[in-house]
C-alpha cells in the first residue's frame, strides 16, 4: 500500500498531468491536433510528455534525498563492513530491506499527502501549483525535523538570503541539502557505535592469537563466528531496525 501510494503521489505530483483543472495555468493538453500545408491533419506531441519523463527520470533522487533511505541504507553498509562480511547481505537485499524501511518510516508523511494534496487534487478540488505546495508542507516538516539548525544556518549563509526569519520559511533548496547532511551525520554515529563491539571482538581475538604465537593466521577468520554469534545473540536486526525507525521520531 504504502509502495503504490508513493509512486501515485509522485507521478501525480512531480508534473502537471491532464487531470488540471482547464484554468489551472500549468495545464498543458498532452496532443495537439493540427494541420500541415497540405490540409492534412497532423497529431503532435507537447512539451508536457517531455516534462513527466524529466520528472520520472528524478524519483530515485527523490527517494534517496528527501526520505529517510540515506541513514538507513548507510547504517546496514556500516555494519555489514563491521562484521568483516563483504557481500553478505548482497547490496540488492540491503537496498530491497532499506527501501521498505523507508517506505514504513514514511507512512505518515505519505498519508498526509495523500488526504491533504492528492486526493483533492484527483477530484479537481484544487490545481496542480496549489497541490504541489500542499505536498511540500508534509515533506519539509519532515526534514526539518531530523535537520539540525547548525547545518540548516550553514546553507541559510552560504544562499546569502537575509529573509529567513525561521526554518519553515526556508525554501526546499536549502533544507533538502541541509536535510542529507545532517542525515550523513547521523548515519556516521550510529555506525561508530555499531563497530565498538566488533572491534573489541577483533582486539581480544588478535592478543590471543599473538600470546599463542600464531602469527601466520589472520584473527578476521577467527574473529568472524564470534561477530556473528555475539549478533544474532542479542538478536541485532531486530535492535538495529527498532533504532533506525524510533530514530525518526514518527512513532
Amino acid at each position: 500500500m504504502a509502495g503504490r501510494l508513493l509512486l501515485v503521489v509522485l507521478l501525480g505530483l512531480l508534473a502537471p498531468l491532464a487531470l488540471a483543472a482547464p484554468n489551472d495555468p500549468l495545464s498543458i493538453p498532452a496532443i495537439t491536433l493540427g494541420s500541415n500545408g497540405q490540409g492534412q491533419q497532423e497529431y503532435s506531441v507537447s512539451l508536457q510528455i517531455l516534462l513527466i519523463m524529466t520528472a520520472l527520470s528524478f524519483i530515485p533522487s527523490l527517494v534517496i534525498m528527501m526520505t529517510s533511505f540515506t541513514r538507513i541504507i548507510i547504517v546496514f553498509s556500516l555494519l555489514r563492513q563491521a562484521m568483516g562480511l563483504q557481500q553478505t547481505p548482497s547490496n540488492q537485499i540491503l537496498i530491497g530491506l532499506s527501501l521498505f524501511l523507508t517506505l514504513f518510516i514514511m507512512g505518515p508523511v505519505f498519508d498526509r499527502i495523500n488526504q491533504e494534496a492528492l486526493q483533492p487534487y484527483l477530484a479537481e478540488k484544487m490545481t496542480s501549483r496549489e497541490a504541489l505546495q500542499r505536498a511540500e508542507e508534509p515533506l519539509k516538516d519532515f526534514m526539518l525535523a531530523q535537520t539540525r539548525s547548525s547545518d540548516l544556518d550553514l546553507f541559510v549563509r552560504l544562499s546569502r538570503r537575509t529573509d529567513i526569519a525561521e526554518p519553515a520559511a526556508a525554501p526546499m533548496s536549502i533544507v533538502v541539502p541541509a536535510f542529507v547532511t545532517s542525515e550523513l551525520k547521523t548515519a556516521f554515529q550510529i555506525g561508530f557505535m555499531l563497530f565498538i563491539p566488533f572491534l573489541i571482538i577483533d582486539m581480544v581475538v588478535a592478543s590471543v592469537l599473538m600470546a599463542m604465537g600464531m602469527m601466520m593466521l589472520s584473527p578476521l577468520i577467527i574473529s568472524l563466528p564470534f561477530k556473528i554469534m555475539l549478533f544474532v545473540l542479542v538478536d541485532g536486526w531486530a535492535l538495529i531496525m527498532g533504532t533506525l525507525a524510533s530514530s525518526f521520531g514518527t512513532f
